[in-house]
């Protein structure tokens, strides 16, 4: 990279998603929190949760997932530092720390607000909301799998986030899109027709990312059976 000039778009993003894959293979509890996230989010799908408790419920997820981050990055700014034992530095890492547990006591408040209701209530029909939600249920599917195609990513250390790597993320991403437009319009008149454009501009988008080099079939073929079958168990499990 040439001295004093700014990083392109892609390369800002693939800055990103590297920080992100690094901290979930080094750090254990953000490997933690990402579980519980991934959980959180079926258990919505499970319970049929409104779209401004979806909201609620990503925002939460999203502030502690941050905190965590935040609390890495200044952890290995402080340890770069700071060679010896500095009371400041403590107090810096135990303010982080402290940030971290405020998101997660604020996630588990908020996760208490929206579910307690209707595990307090299992007659309340909860996947009949659901099954008439395929906005809200894309969304959940679209998320776990761009969360899955992160934990693999960090997991096979392979290839940049958004430049090559097992899985292709764009091909789960396309997949996992005509996946949800073939079951949403499952009983339209216009459903073969919209299922086979969305399926061949997937196609379109796992062709470009191997001719540009950037995957490889494998690589593709991988994230485009991922993002399918994601959205595939979603739909099977709380729309059919």
């Amino acid at each position: 990279m040439n001295v004093g000039r700014s990083p392109g778009v892609l390369q800002s993003f693939n800055f990103a998603f590297e920080g992100i894959i690094h901290v979930l293979r080094t750090q254990r509890n953000m490997r933690i929190h990402f579980v519980i996230a991934v959980g959180v989010l079926i258990a919505a799908m499970a319970v049929g949760v409104r779209r401004m408790e979806l909201v609620a419920l990503l925002l939460a997820i999203s502030f502690v997932l941050i905190a965590e981050m935040l609390n890495t990055a200044l952890e290995a700014g402080i340890d770069v530092a700071t060679t010896s034992f500095d009371p400041l530095a403590k107090l810096a890492k135990d303010i982080a720390a402290g940030a971290v547990l405020i998101a997660t006591v604020n996630a588990v408040a908020v996760g208490y607000l929206v579910f307690v209701e209707r595990i307090a209530d299992p007659s309340s029909r909860a996947l009949d909301r659901l099954r008439d939600a395929p906005t809200e249920l894309t969304l959940i599917a679209l998320v776990l799998t761009i969360f899955l195609v992160i934990a693999v990513k960090a997991y096979t250390g392979r290839g940049r986030p958004l430049r090559g790597g097992l899985p292709s993320g764009h091909a789960a991403v396309a997949f996992a899109g005509w996946m949800a437009a073939t079951y949403i319009l499952g009983d339209s008149t216009h459903w073969f027709l919209v299922s086979s454009l969305t399926f061949i501009m997937a196609l379109l988008v796992a062709q470009t990312r191997i001719e540009a080099g950037i995957h490889s079939f494998l690589e593709v073929l991988s994230g485009g059976v991922l993002g399918a079958l994601v959205t595939l168990v979603v739909f099977q499990l709380f729309w059919s």
